[in-house]
C-alpha cells in the first residue's frame, strides 16, 4: 500500500511533532513536510505535491483562507483539510467556499482526523459533526437588512474597510501594521471606529458580516 503523503501547516510546533508522531506511525500514511507559515506552505506544497494538506487558519504571514484558493489554483489534485481551533460557522462556511475538503477542530485531531484523511483521500466531504449540525442549522434566508448592512460598510474610510477585511481573514494588528506601514496602536483605532460604525462586538461577527457581504472574496 502506498502511504498518504501529508503535509502539515501550522505554527505550533509542539502541534505538529504530535500530529507527525500520530500520522507517522500508521502504516498508510507519511508526513512529507512541515510548515510554519503560509509563505512556506505554498513552497513546500509547490515541491512536494501531497496528497494532503492539513491545514490551520490562523497562521503568521500568509493565513489559512488566503492560502487556500492559492493552494486549489497550483494544486487541484491535493485535498485540503482544514484543522482548527475555530468553531465558527462563518470560518467553516468561508474554508467549503474557498475549496477545503474537510474541516476537523483541533480538540478531536486523533481518531477523527485519521477517519477525515481517509474520507477526503476517498473524494469525500468532512464536516466535524458539532460543526456539521451549526451548518445546517444556519441555513436560513438572507437578512431582510442585507441593504442597511452594504450602507453601513459603504459608511466607513477606506483604510477602516481595509483593516477590517485583514482582521476578518485572520491577521492579526502587529500583522496588518507590519504590511501597510504604520503602528499597531493606529491599527487598533482604526479596528475599533470600523467595529464601532458597523455594530459588531467580536471578530466573529465582523468574519460573519464580511462573508454574509461577500468582502472575503
Amino acid at each position: 500500500m502506498i502511504p498518504i503523503r501529508i503535509l502539515l501547516a501550522d505554527d505550533h510546533a509542539v502541534l505538529r511533532a504530535g500530529l507527525k508522531l500520530l500520522l507517522d506511525g500508521r502504516s498508510d500514511m507519511s508526513v512529507i513536510g512541515e510548515a510554519a507559515d503560509g509563505a512556506e506552505l505554498l513552497s513546500l506544497a509547490r515541491t512536494h505535491r501531497p496528497d494532503i494538506i492539513l491545514l490551520d487558519l490562523t497562521m503568521p504571514r500568509l493565513g489559512g483562507l488566503e492560502a487556500l484558493p492559492l493552494l486549489r489554483q497550483h494544486l487541484p489534485q491535493t485535498r485540503i483539510l482544514i484543522l482548527t481551533m475555530h468553531d465558527d460557522e462563518s470560518y467553516l462556511r468561508q474554508a467549503l467556499k474557498a475549496g477545503a475538503a474537510g474541516y476537523v477542530l483541533k480538540k478531536a485531531a486523533d481518531v477523527e482526523l485519521i477517519a477525515a484523511i481517509q474520507s477526503v483521500m476517498r473524494g469525500d466531504l468532512y464536516v466535524h459533526p458539532t460543526m456539521a449540525k451549526i451548518l445546517f442549522e444556519g441555513m436560513i434566508p438572507e437578512m431582510a437588512g442585507q441593504q442597511a448592512e452594504v450602507d453601513l460598510w459603504d459608511s466607513l474610510s477606506n483604510r477602516e474597510q481595509e483593516v477590517l477585511r485583514l482582521v476578518a481573514l485572520g491577521h492579526t494588528s502587529r500583522e496588518i501594521a507590519n504590511q501597510l506601514s504604520v503602528s499597531a496602536k493606529t491599527i487598533e483605532t482604526h479596528r475599533a471606529r470600523g467595529m464601532e460604525k458597523l455594530g459588531l462586538r467580536n471578530r466573529a461577527a465582523l468574519v460573519r458580516f464580511a462573508l454574509a457581504q461577500g468582502l472575503m472574496d
